[in-house]
């Protein structure tokens, strides 16, 4: 495997970072760090283009976005079921 220590993932570090989802944010839940999403296919969850809710790591990512707006994301799998939304940001 190889994989060399546990620190945060930088972007382009690794090949293992998640590739970005296209999605339109479709609820936006702050006080649950929740959102929904209509979203195009997420590779890395081999999960088909659908609309449903996932929680957010930090509420931080969420500033600035509101319902509606073009967004792009990465998502893994929760320890315990779900899933979880790593990074998310408007799309140009």
């Amino acid at each position: 495997h190889g994989a060399a220590s546990a620190a945060p993932a930088t972007p382009g570090a690794s090949a293992a970072v998640a590739d970005w989802t296209p999605a339109e944010l479709r609820k936006l839940d702050l006080a649950a760090l929740k959102v929904t999403l209509k979203h195009g296919e997420i590779r890395n969850l081999a999960m088909p283009p659908m609309t449903m809710v996932f929680h957010v790591r930090d509420a931080a990512q969420l500033q600035g976005l509101k319902v509606g707006d073009p967004v792009r994301f990465r998502a893994e799998r929760r320890e315990g079921g779900g899933f979880v939304v790593v990074e998310i940001q408007k799309a140009d």
